[in-house]
């Protein structure tokens, strides 16, 4: 099942740890910024990467992008539904929501 949640609701996941929080952009925008604790899940590879990134189907899964106008959010809530995952809430406001709500966004660091 797909659900749609806000802000407040991801940031009370996130500070939880309790779900898993998956940014659907490519890398170079996932290492520009990303919500605290997000993992990448590129929208091209989402079908090969969704079980390495997500391997519990039960777990709550958050998935996001760039802001209300990006699809990426959207399809990736549809496949990851089909493929299996039982709790899949997409945030509709993505990284430019959490921005303007004055909330901090992390910086890939490279090994």
């Amino acid at each position: 099942m797909i659900t749609g949640i806000g802000t407040t609701e991801v940031k009370t996941l996130v500070d939880s740890g309790s779900a898993v929080v998956l940014e659907v952009l490519p890398a170079a925008y996932y290492e520009s910024g990303h919500l605290p604790g997000a993992l990448l899940l590129p929208p091209d590879a989402l079908d090969a990467q969704a079980p390495l990134v997500a391997p519990d189907r039960d777990r709550t899964i958050v998935v996001y992008c760039s802001n209300a106008a990006c699809n990426n959010s959207h399809v990736a809530a549809r496949r990851l539904d089909q493929l299996g995952y039982a709790d899949v809430r997409r945030y509709v406001g993505g990284k430019e929501e959490w921005s303007a709500a004055g909330l901090p966004l992390e910086v890939a660091t490279r090994a």
